[in-house]
């Protein structure tokens, strides 16, 4: 039985849920991303790195929903979401944070991670205005699921602080508790470790270790610290120029000669390695 149990999660992480073909995205005469295709499994670690302007967010924005591809598709869990909204890919289990902050300052953090959790509230606009029946017990219950990520967090001395009021990096764990809070399946995490000092990035690798094997949460991650992708990632993927040049293992993309030339080379060494 336990063995049967332990080939059953392996099975389940080894299976592609999202799923990324072809996909291209153009701002007039400018090509962000070019015929990407990027498979992500379940339960894993990805990383997308790559220079400044090679299309790692636009890529992101695309499988949020803030950008349409002009062609390919994306999918997830076997579902095409391609032109979906970004809420509507929000409510199939899709969160992330931003490179830029994306707090309101004036809120507190528990306030700032409660609204986080606004997808997966059902009552109607009746049942909360009279604060009765199910808008009551979900208050209780989304409050309660807070509190655990304000926990897990190590943020309960500054649950009613501002978020105005805290230094860069607990402004970062308050917006990945945000993304938290929908309980998604696939976090997006556009450069969680960005400004950081070298503690607080890796506390924020702690905390990224910790929701993908606690809860199995599929992370796909851009980052520029290649010390953290090479020691978190299950997989990483280079982007240059808004192609994608490599993909595999941190191993074997750290011998790849195309991703050597586009980190290292010269112009002329970076042309002859894509060839």
């Amino acid at each position: 039985m336990a063995t049967n149990a332990i080939e059953a999660i392996a099975g389940e992480r080894r299976r592609v849920q999202l799923a990324v073909s072809g996909v291209s995205k153009h701002f007039g005469g400018l090509c962000a991303v070019e015929d990407v295709s990027l498979s992500v499994a379940a339960g894993s670690i990805t990383s997308i790195i790559g220079p400044n302007g090679a299309g790692k967010t636009s890529l992101l924005n695309m499988i949020s929903g803030v950008y349409k591809p002009d062609t390919g598709t994306i999918t997830l869990e076997g579902r095409d979401i391609t032109r979906a909204r970004p809420s509507e890919v929000a409510a199939l289990g899709v969160a992330r944070t931003f490179q830029n902050i994306a707090l309101f300052g004036g809120m507190t953090v528990l306030d700032n991670i409660m609204l986080g959790r606004h997808v997966r509230m059902k009552s109607g606009i009746l049942s909360s205005v009279i604060y009765w029946g199910l808008a009551q017990r979900e208050e209780v219950a989304h409050r309660a699921r807070v509190e655990e990520l304000i926990e897990f967090l190590q943020l309960q001395d500054l649950r009613k602080q501002p978020t105005s009021a805290l230094a860069y990096g607990l402004r970062k764990r308050v917006e990945l508790g945000r993304a938290l809070a929908l309980d998604p399946k696939v976090l997006l995490l556009d450069e969680p470790m960005g400004g950081m000092n070298q503690e607080e990035k890796e506390d924020m690798a702690r905390y990224i270790l910790d929701v993908n094997g606690a809860w199995g949460t599929t992370i796909i991650l851009i980052e520029h610290d290649m010390a953290v992708v090479m020691d978190i990632s299950d997989r990483v993927a280079v982007f240059d120029r808004g192609r994608k040049i490599a993909d595999g293992t941190p191993g074997e993309v750290q011998r790849d000669r195309a991703v050597i030339a586009a980190y290292l080379g010269t112009r002329q060494e970076r042309a002859e390695a894509a060839e």
